[in-house]
C-alpha cells in the first residue's frame, strides 16, 4: 500500500509541476515586435503597446481596420528626416496621429508604421521613438 501511495504521490507531483512549468512558460513569452527589412530595430526600446497612452491603442486600431482616420495627414508617407527609424526607401514609412486629450491640434504624439509590419511611437515629435510591442 505504501508503494502503491508513493506512485500516486510522485505521479501527482509531477503533473502539479508540469502544470506550473507550462503556466510560466505562457506569461515569459515575449510580445510581438516586428523587424525592419531594410535596418535593424534592435537597439529601439520595447514598450508594449498596453504600456503607451490609452489613445495609442484607439490609434494602433484605426490602423489595423484601415481608418477612418481623424485627420486628413494621417497614413501619408513619413520621411523621416530626422534619420532615428532605419533607412528605409521613402514610402515605406505611413505617420498616424495619436491624440492628445485637451489639445484642440493634432498635438505631438505619432505612430509610425514601416511595411515591414514595426510600430513605433514618438510622443514628441519625432524626436525619439521606441518600438511597440503588439
Amino acid at each position: 500500500m505504501t508503494n502503491y501511495r508513493s506512485r500516486v504521490t510522485a505521479v501527482l507531483l509531477a503533473l502539479i509541476v508540469a502544470l506550473l512549468g507550462g503556466a510560466s512558460t505562457v506569461v515569459a513569452q515575449p510580445l510581438a515586435t516586428a523587424q525592419a527589412e531594410c535596418g535593424d530595430t534592435s537597439e529601439f526600446e520595447q514598450v508594449p503597446l498596453g504600456d503607451l497612452p490609452a489613445e495609442a491603442t484607439d490609434t494602433y486600431e484605426l490602423i489595423e481596420t484601415d481608418g477612418p482616420y481623424p485627420y486628413p495627414q494621417d497614413g501619408t508617407t513619413f520621411q523621416n528626416r530626422e534619420g532615428l527609424l532605419p533607412d528605409c526607401d521613402t514610402g515605406y514609412y505611413a505617420e498616424f496621429t495619436v491624440e492628445t486629450p485637451g489639445i484642440d491640434h493634432r498635438g505631438a504624439r505619432r505612430i509610425v508604421t514601416g511595411d515591414g509590419g514595426e510600430f513605433f511611437y514618438t510622443a514628441d515629435h519625432y524626436e525619439s521613438f521606441v518600438l511597440i510591442r503588439i
